[in-house]
């Protein structure tokens, strides 16, 4: 039997509407209700967007504030993981809600392309960013979107840039980054273990790659992520009704796989955070 799985969820992102998936939490009330249904479905870990009233991306610490007192009262324990992706804010503004010291945040390396857009992330704002994850003693999750992210990232850690264990996760399927391919996987996963055996490392899939990207995490001893930012079907014709129904579905892999789904403490250890609050 393989170590616990911890599996997070990405409950709205940058990008989703309610017109693609009616069931897009918006507002901070319906992120909290989503994330709590999803948490007791077996997620530890929510990885947090905020958004305007009228759907737009934001990064108002303000609502930031709200949605992790709102996680803290109706999670208990659950991993608050914040954000500080490109679509919703510029520069500094992206990590302004690291102040708030969530457990976790997001932290993109290096640039990449995306269908319409290039995905920038120029090194003094990556360094910046990892610098405030180091003062608010918030661990980092790095998003890595093609080979040379891995190795920076692993570059950094070493050089005692990035606080707390070495978290990195395979950002698969995205149209101009990295393909959703076994092969590709296969070799991120033997780069990990190579290059930094003591890290941990976790998958996430893009759209219909969701559930094969879940399943090759959990059958290769990894973590992995699911949910309505990166996937709003359940199959081509089929929406998917909440967060917690692309969780159940990772659960159900972790069955197959007989990996134990991580409860939140033993998320926390594996991550090695500080206690919960």
């Amino acid at each position: 039997m393989y170590d616990p799985c911890v599996l997070c969820v990405a409950i709205t992102g940058s990008v989703p509407t309610k017109a693609a998936n009616p069931a897009v939490p918006i507002s901070v009330a319906e992120q909290i209700e989503s994330t709590h249904e999803a948490f007791e479905a077996g997620a530890s870990i929510c990885h947090a967007h905020v958004r305007n009233d009228d759907q737009t991306p934001s990064s108002d610490p303000d609502r930031f504030a709200a949605l992790k007192e709102g996680l803290e009262k109706h999670c208990p324990g659950m991993i608050i993981q914040f954000s500080t992706g490109g679509r919703s804010g510029a520069g500094q503004e992206r990590g302004g809600m690291l102040p708030l010291r969530p457990d976790m945040a997001s932290l993109s390396v290096g640039s990449n392309n995306f269908p319409t857009r290039v995905y920038e992330n120029p090194p003094e704002l990556v360094e910046w960013l990892a610098s405030e994850m180091c003062t608010y003693e918030v661990t980092p999750e790095v998003e890595a979107f093609d080979l040379s992210h891995i190795l920076h990232a692993v570059r950094m850690h070493e050089a005692g840039k990035l606080h707390g264990r070495l978290y990195v996760q395979f950002v698969m399927g995205v149209k101009n980054a990295m393909p959703a391919d076994k092969e590709v996987f296969d070799f991120y996963v033997k780069t990990m273990e190579a290059r930094a055996p003591e890290a941990a490392w976790c998958a996430a899939g893009i759209g219909a790659a969701q559930i094969q990207v879940n399943e090759w995490a959990i059958a290769a001893g990894g973590h992995t992520r699911a949910g309505l930012e990166d996937n709003v079907r359940l199959d081509r014709d089929t929406l998917a009704p909440s967060n917690a129904a692309l969780i159940r579905r990772a659960v159900d892999l972790c069955d197959k796989y007989e990996r134990p789904v991580a409860t939140w403490q033993q998320a926390r250890e594996i991550l090695q955070l500080r206690p919960a609050v």
